[in-house]
């Protein structure tokens, strides 16, 4: 099975392309303009083991919103599409993720609908170059084009590590409910 999109979104804000192979090694070649957002990027890749190359291009001297929210709509896009019709898939996952004074908790369904609650709080206004306010809009964006259910919670004292800690609960949770574990469509519906 060929589980790898790639896509290309362009407007007049941002010029993004995506490459994603699902089944990959983790390997990764992230350039979004916010330097923050590609560390946590690559920390995506390499915890959920999908190898991921991102080239954006943003209107980043205004802020960082339009990008991060495009990659997010981009990514979910690929990583649907990749999936194709979902046969054989888990669906359902989940992952706790600890990185020192955080604990993240992200649990997901693949199950074509799309719907976030999070509980993501966090103290500074910016991590580097990324706004933390645009981490609810990624995976609300990525929730939305990959029709994908979200539900994510961080807590603890520092905020890189918060945010570090989301990624790789969040990669970890999608890898095992993207695992091929059977040969049938997991829904009673018959179709996701």
């Amino acid at each position: 099975m060929n589980r790898n999109k790639q896509l290309q979104r362009k407007t007049n804000e941002t010029d993004i392309k995506i490459l994603l192979n699902i089944d990959g090694k983790g390997q990764s070649q992230i350039d979004t303009g916010i330097e923050f957002f590609d560390h946590m990027l690559e920390s995506f890749a390499k915890h959920g083991f999908f190898d991921l190359e991102i080239a954006a291009q943003g209107d980043t001297s205004v802020d960082d919103h339009h990008t991060v929210e495009d990659v997010g709509i981009l990514l979910g896009e690929a990583f649907k599409e990749a999936l194709g019709d979902k046969r054989g898939i888990k669906r359902m996952a989940h992952s706790i993720v600890p990185m020192d004074d955080a604990l993240a908790t992200v649990a997901i369904d693949i199950g074509g609908r799309s719907y976030t609650v999070l509980n993501l709080m966090f103290k500074k206004a910016k991590v580097g170059d990324l706004s933390t306010e645009n981490m609810e809009h990624f995976f609300e964006s990525f929730a939305s084009s990959g029709k994908i259910n979200i539900n994510a919670k961080v807590e603890g004292e520092n905020d890189h590590h918060k945010i570090e800690a989301l990624f790789k609960a969040f990669a970890t949770a999608l890898k095992d409910a993207s695992r091929i574990e059977h040969d049938t469509i997991p829904s009673t519906k018959g179709m996701i």
